[in-house]
């Protein structure tokens, strides 16, 4: 059995999720059949240590979100971006973390450039490579008062891995 990166991001996100509940935050898991609002049915919410309750929808329910008009936040380097992403209308690529000689900083201008496209009322659907970024750039950004932002569990690998429509550079389609 080969190396998958499926397997790899379903792992780290069970490690985060252990994490936070080793910290204390809370996991509540709703009745998939409970309702039929997609940001309301079957997903974990996270009370992350920042105070901010994340809902963290499955690929599937995030593809349906965005094709009834969701925005798609990519919060992956640019460089990632470039290289394929999401099949998306209403998608924007703002950096939540950069890569440095010293490893990988935050964007210290993360909030403001999110605040200048979009606004608090926003619906927005935020992903990044595995789901773990996108996880950390969520919790800000509803710290921050925006209201309807979640988390696309699984990331782009997760979009790639169920065969979801990519935009990649013309050079490599």
């Amino acid at each position: 059995m080969g190396f998958s990166w499926a397997m790899f991001s379903r792992a780290l996100f069970l490690v985060l999720l252990l994490t936070f509940c080793s910290s204390g935050a809370e996991v509540v898991t709703v009745d998939v059949h409970a309702t039929k609002d997609p940001i309301n049915s079957g997903h974990k919410y996270l009370d992350v240590s920042l105070g901010a309750e994340v809902v963290t929808v499955d690929v599937h329910a995030s593809k349906d979100l965005i094709n009834s008009g969701h925005k798609y936040l990519d919060v992956r380097t640019v460089e990632e971006f470039k290289k394929g992403h999401v099949g998306a209308d209403k998608i924007l690529n703002i950096p939540y973390l950069f890569n440095t000689p010293e490893g990988r900083v935050k964007n210290p201008q993360f909030l403001s450039e999110v605040s200048s496209v979009c606004n608090k009322e926003d619906q927005i659907i935020v992903g990044c490579q595995s789901g773990v970024r996108s996880l950390s750039a969520t919790a800000d950004l509803l710290s921050a008062g925006f209201k309807h932002v979640s988390n696309m569990g699984g990331g782009y690998l997760a979009w790639v891995e169920n065969g979801f429509l990519v935009q990649k550079p013309n050079a490599e389609l």
